[in-house]
């Protein structure tokens, strides 16, 4: 049996890591920028994260949700501490798709209506309800389209307020930044009158955080910038540092029935501690403030005597979530970041680098970064 020829594979493969470095099986060293889309969190192979996993397995790896778990609850505690969102409940299962699957049909039972108003660029996901909500028709097959689905462009008011008011939308889904799209923020303003829109109209606001939160833009969650709360929070990615988890965290006005939601393997006990330790490592290594720092620097170096580096055509994002798009000329800079400086990064079609390192990336990584960039662009 062969693999399912789903990625296109770089003939690189990493065998070991630890913090923003990788080695591959032939020993060559490498700065990962990217955490494998957003997931590594906390560096790779946190002596920390490493021994609670080890400790926990030791004692039990996995029983169903059955039975009480206190991992689950101490999770829960923890998480509306450091989120703000001290009065919500949380759901765990296994991925932001599961997430956000999960999302809509809590809005959906909670409205009794069946529509979901998304945005132009979006990526939710790739099961059946989240790709219906990604605004990319590749992704889509034909089993996938539904028609309760509508996308408008992202930070246009208007279209909003002209949708909303059908009272047809059971929840309306925006990521906290676009990532996958190549880091588009809604703007302040848009997410401070789109949740008065949903409050007006019944409609339940749901902030996709899967690869914005955790920290990574210098707030736990990258709404949180604009001073609002929503009413569902998704998250993914960085919450487990490269161990399968997903949480939904859901307003107490939202009544939970059982039944509503289920999962076999969701917040099971070695994805608990993944999760735990996780947010031991952020709170105690001031991460969500490191995340900051270091982005302020890299915005300030991509901005060199206040105008935007020649290279590029734009600078976008928040934190340690940037997307860096690239003249023509530069074409292929990302391959050449790769194999010829041995920087790991992400892409967003061919003219957009996308920078999602661990939020302990240094000062000292940061700037080599910079250097090997401006050597490249020269």
């Amino acid at each position: 049996m062969e693999l399912f020829k789903t990625y296109k594979l770089w003939d690189i493969e990493p065998v070991k890591g630890l913090g923003t470095t990788l080695w591959d099986k032939d020993g060559a060293e490498y700065t990962d920028l990217y955490g494998g889309h957003a997931v590594i969190s906390i560096g790779h192979s946190h002596p920390h994260y490493v021994k609670m996993l080890s400790d926990q397995l030791a004692k039990l790896g996995f029983y169903s949700n059955a039975v009480q778990n206190s991992l689950q609850k101490e999770l829960a505690h923890r998480l509306g501490k450091i989120s703000g969102y001290d009065d919500y409940s949380l759901f765990l299962c296994n991925s932001g798709a599961e997430a956000n699957e999960n999302a809509m049909k809590l809005a959906s039972f909670h409205t009794g209506r069946s529509r979901i108003l998304a945005f132009a660029r979006s990526f939710h996901g790739r099961t059946s309800g989240a790709v219906a909500a990604t605004d990319n028709p590749k992704l889509r097959s034909p089993f996938n389209s539904s028609e309760n689905v509508t996308f408008i462009p992202l930070n246009d008011l208007d279209a909003a307020g002209r949708e909303l008011a059908s009272g047809d939308y059971a929840g309306v889904m925006i990521e906290g930044i676009q990532g996958v799209a190549g880091i588009f923020e809604p703007s302040a303003d848009f997410l401070v009158a789109l949740k008065e829109l949903c409050r007006k109209h019944g409609t339940l606001l749901i902030l996709d955080e899967i690869q914005s939160g955790y920290g990574r833009t210098g707030k736990f969650f990258a709404h949180q910038h604009a001073g609002i709360t929503a009413d569902i929070v998704t998250m993914a990615k960085g919450m487990g540092n490269g161990f399968p988890i997903g949480g939904v965290v859901i307003s107490p006005d939202i009544k939970a029935e059982y039944g509503m939601l289920g999962t076999t393997f969701g917040g099971n006990h070695l994805a608990c501690t993944a999760a735990l330790a996780v947010l031991d490592v952020i709170e105690h290594e001031h991460l969500i403030e490191n995340a900051a720092r270091i982005g302020d620097y890299f915005s300030a170096a991509f901005h060199p005597d206040g105008k935007l580096h020649h290279a590029l055509k734009e600078y976008r994002g928040k934190g340690l979530m940037i997307g860096l798009e690239i003249k023509e000329e530069h074409a292929g800079l990302r391959d050449r970041l790769l194999f010829d400086r041995h920087y790991f990064t992400g892409a967003a079609g061919a003219s957009v680098i996308r920078l999602l390192p661990s939020l302990t990336v240094s000062q000292e990584t940061a700037e080599g970064f910079v250097k090997a960039f401006d050597s490249l662009t020269c």
